[in-house]
């Protein structure tokens, strides 16, 4: 399966929006950390990173209904942690309504919303997109 990083605005914007993710506070520079899969112009699976210095939150993980059961989702979080490892970042944080399951299984941990680091607290996604119940989890993925 190949990967490529930033992917075209409009792909990732009309998958998020097929899957029904927030796509209102996404600005150009996140197009910059998002890893996608497929073809360039309407990629099956894409994930991103906000990048906070050795913090990073994990978002918009989506794969088209078409392309699901092929480990794609599996294979773009490990994709972004690798990623994520290359830009110094310790630990990934993540929000969901839907796949806390999913990412318990790749070894993320349920956390408290108020352990949340303050670059993560800060971000549109944390503070307004997701609701208060979303599961918030944490993934060590670096020595500190």
């Amino acid at each position: 399966m190949d990967f490529y990083l930033r992917p075209a605005a409009a792909a990732v914007k009309a998958l998020l929006t097929a899957a029904e993710l927030p796509t209102a506070d996404l600005r150009a520079e996140h197009f910059e950390h998002f890893i996608a899969c497929g073809p360039k112009d309407s990629p099956d699976a894409v994930v991103g990173l906000e990048l906070y210095g050795e913090v990073a939150l994990l978002r918009s993980l989506v794969v088209a209904a078409g392309a699901r059961g092929k480990g794609y989702g599996t294979s773009l979080v490990a994709a972004a942690e690798a990623y994520a490892g290359q830009q110094g970042v310790q630990e990934i944080y993540l929000l969901t309504t839907t796949a806390e399951a999913f990412f318990r299984q790749l070894g993320y941990v349920t956390s408290a919303r108020a352990e949340a680091p303050a670059a993560i607290r800060q971000t549109a996604e944390f503070s307004s997109l997701c609701p208060a119940n979303s599961a918030f989890m944490r993934k060590r993925i670096g020595a500190r």
